[in-house]
């Protein structure tokens, strides 16, 4: 037995369902409410099929909570052990060959080698670990360059012409995958491998009889960016130093082609500075001509290079590849500029020191369908919210599985008992001046009767800094109450603190929208400012929204009004996480209740009681947090 299991009628329903889409091999979308258990509910049919099943999921933190507590607790309850492997892209295993590189890696102007330090501490490190994976490293964060500098990647790797390749990592984890009946990975490995053929356990695939996806309404986003074309800053400064690295290395780091290497930074620096000041993401129409300019210079630069390195050493197979790297680079950047569009979006996005250009197709359902029905096999996708009511052709519509089977499993919890849906009167438009004060206006009362306790989550940086001031200049507030803000601490402290502080108040947008879990009394208020609709000038969606229009659809019903409904959803969903929860979701937006849509959104809701009255819902708090035992809060000072 498993300690703290209870039998779920949801539960069991869902595991029947996996069950038969494995033995069909089958395709299945399967909507589980919060607390279906649903983890458990693939895990256990899918070790008792006998395949070879990978399981995918939306992060590394999920991988590794599938692969070191639930894959091992179900597989000892059931009596029934597995191979069972982990397996991560290229980028999370230390690299041997990249490790005697960054140990002797020199500066190029304004390119500082990675930290001695570090570097030091993963050569130790590399000594003993038997998997090569980073996370292990103490201290180590994926920002930091050591790390970058000590993985390979696709455009970086000698394959088996590398010295290190009988001792790779990665090789290994393939192999071990390979051989083993269930494997775990990430969203991104797996749709890079549907669409790349490339990134770590391209020779897994064909053998594979079922995929299951976990967290399965991230999957459109991550597939579009791996049917488009995209390069960036990092990338073309990444191979700058590799290639000076790899001279270093033979003895020619003086070579002419230095200064060539050295001036690729100045031509990335170039660009940033044309397009200072113009925001995080820009449509190619509005990009000044300095910047395409400096992408035309850099293109030069890195067509120039290939010669150097063959006269440098032609046999050397680090030179060898980074030719082959600066060619794929000329390459991608001609393509980006000759882009036409008939098909797809040219746009760029400009973060911190770095710029990505993009091209996105209009449409990627077609090539995914196509993809996934040449692997053949069972197709298991799995989240809380993939069905907009009862309606799952939203999604299916996105994935390209229109007629794969739908099933939809309500919560076990009760939400009429647990929770209460706040709809308050009297906001003005949402585009309003004063919109953000007012939505405060609203919150601070319910927020003292939770006592805190609460999340307020926004739907755009813009509002979310607003709030943050006002709430910061308001001195009772401060006093009595604990401010989180996104954007202060990694997420994952951010939480880690509201939950051990009981009273605090979290300001958030997108990334706390979904993937977060408080249980217990911690979280009992959930403010939500706006209907999430997406941001219309973003290009990406501009690019969806242009090809749902170019079939004749109608990109307000199809794409927009779908996909709001469903971040609502998730929204919605931090609230009540286990059976013993409560609290009230206060949903803003007048919206709601003026517009015909927002039948739609209401009705995708779990089954929560409605009310329109501020005192009511207080009460509600208040006494909900009486009978738990928890600290009442002060009355507010006037």
């Amino acid at each position: 037995m498993i300690e703290g299991f209870e039998s779920r009628r949801e539960q069991q329903v869902m595991a029947d369902w996996v069950g038969e889409t494995l033995d069909s091999r089958g395709t299945l979308a399967i909507e589980a409410g919060t607390g279906t258990g649903k983890t458990y509910a693939y895990l256990v049919p899918a070790l008792l099929s006998g395949r070879q099943v990978i399981i995918s999921t939306g992060t590394r933190t999920l991988q590794d909570q599938l692969f070191h507590r639930d894959l091992p607790t179900v597989s000892k309850a059931l009596g029934r052990p597995v191979r069972v492997a982990l397996l991560k892209g290229r980028a999370n295993y230390l690299c041997r060959h990249r490790l005697d590189l960054a140990e002797g890696m020199p500066g190029l102007p304004g390119m500082e080698p990675p930290d001695g330090k570090m570097v030091a501490r993963i050569r130790r490190w590399s000594r003993s670990t038997t998997t090569g994976d980073l996370s292990e490293v103490k201290s180590l964060r994926d920002t930091d360059p050591a790390w970058a500098a000590v993985t390979s990647t696709r455009e970086n790797c000698l394959g088996n012409e590398c010295p290190e390749f009988s001792h790779c990592h990665v090789v290994a984890a393939r192999r071990e995958a390979q051989a083993a009946d269930i494997v775990v990975v990430n969203h991104h490995l797996l749709l890079a491998d549907l669409a790349l053929k490339d990134e770590g356990f391209g020779e897994l695939l064909p053998g594979t009889e079922a995929v299951i996806l976990d967290e399965a309404h991230q999957v459109p986003e991550i597939a579009a960016q791996f049917f488009g074309r995209t390069l960036t800053s990092r990338q073309v400064g990444a191979f700058a130093r590799d290639a000076f690295a790899e001279l270093a290395r033979v003895g020619l780091a003086q070579t002419g082609a230095r200064e060539r290497l050295a001036a690729i930074e100045a031509s990335i620096n170039g660009a940033l500075a044309a397009i200072a000041g113009l925001g995080e993401r820009i449509e190619w129409e509005a990009l000044p001509e300095g910047f395409l300019a400096a992408l035309e210079q850099l293109r030069e630069m890195l067509a120039s290079l290939g010669p150097d390195f063959a006269a440098a050493d032609p046999d050397d197979a680090g030179l060898r590849q980074c030719t082959r790297r600066a060619a794929k680079l000329v390459e991608t950047l001609q393509a980006l500029l000759e882009a036409g569009s008939d098909s797809g979006l040219r746009w760029l996005e400009v973060s911190g020191r770095g710029f990505t250009v993009s091209y996105t197709p209009f449409e990627v359902a077609t090539r995914l369908g196509e993809l996934m029905k040449a692997q053949g096999g069972a197709w298991i996708f799995t989240s809380a919210t993939l069905a907009v009511g009862d309606d799952f052709s939203h999604f299916l519509g996105r994935v390209g599985a229109p007629t794969a089977q739908t099933v939809r499993i309500d919560s076990p919890f009760d939400f009429e008992r647990q929770a209460m849906l706040y709809l308050p009167g009297g906001l003005p438009d949402p585009a309003s001046r004063d919109y953000t004060q007012r939505v405060l206006e609203v919150a601070l009362p319910l927020i003292d009767a939770a006592g805190g306790r609460s999340f307020i989550l926004f739907t755009s940086h813009r509002a979310l800094r607003e709030a943050a001031r006002s709430l910061a200049d308001h001195p009772d507030f401060m006093r009595r109450y604990p401010l989180l803000v996104q954007g202060e601490a990694p997420r994952e402290s951010l939480l880690k603190r509201f939950r051990e502080l009981g009273n605090a108040v979290l300001l958030g947008t997108a990334s706390f929208w979904e993937g977060v879990d408080v249980r217990g009394h911690a979280l009992a208020l959930v403010v939500i400012d706006k209907l999430p609709f997406a941001a219309p000038e973003d290009p990406l969606l501009k690019a969806r929204l242009e090809g749902i229009r170019r079939r004749g659809g109608n990109p307000f019903r199809e794409f927009q009004l779908p996909q709001a409904v469903l971040a609502l959803k998730q929204g919605f969903g931090r609230l009540i996480r286990d059976r013993e929860d409560f609290g009230v979701v206060a949903i803003c937006d007048p919206r709601l209740r003026t517009r015909g849509y927002g039948a739609m959104f209401l009705g995708a809701l779990p089954p929560a009681r409605v009310v329109t009255d501020a005192d009511e819902a207080a009460r509600f708090l208040r006494q909900r947090i009486a009978a738990a035992g928890l600290a009442l809060p002060e009355a507010r000072e006037a």
